[in-house]
């Protein structure tokens, strides 16, 4: 694995391994991202382990449509201003300009399309 916790194969460029616990986390708005596939030109999404904070920031994306996925915990997402109940394998699709924020001690895999792009994350 190279230094983004990526593996790029030798043998064909047609994809891409990575060990998301073996990423380093970065601060975001809703806690810890462990980030992967962002940095390969022309990938179609991104993926990320995220460690949701209790007072998570609510915010929007104006071209990036996001899955969770909660893996561990339960607690809440807002969307729009309402909240809904979120527990492991709940599955959430989040459009372009919903403001959203995820509630409570939890664990979501995040799959931004197209590939997170930190300029496109607004907050009111």
């Amino acid at each position: 694995m190279n230094d983004t916790g990526t593996t790029p194969p030798a043998d064909s460029p047609r994809y891409h391994l990575a060990q998301l616990d073996a990423l380093a986390p970065i601060p975001c708005p809703c806690g810890l991202a462990r980030r992967a596939f962002g940095q390969i030109a022309d990938a179609p999404a991104s993926v990320h382990l995220v460690e949701i904070k209790t007072d998570a920031q609510i915010h929007y994306h104006r071209r990036t449509t996001e899955i969770y996925v909660v893996v561990e915990g339960e607690g809440e997402i807002e969307l729009d201003g309402k909240r809904y109940p979120v527990k492991p394998m709940t599955a959430i699709l989040i459009q372009p300009g919903c403001r959203h924020r995820a509630i409570g001690q939890l664990k979501v895999l995040n799959v931004p399309v197209p590939p997170f792009d930190p300029a496109d994350e607004w907050f009111d």
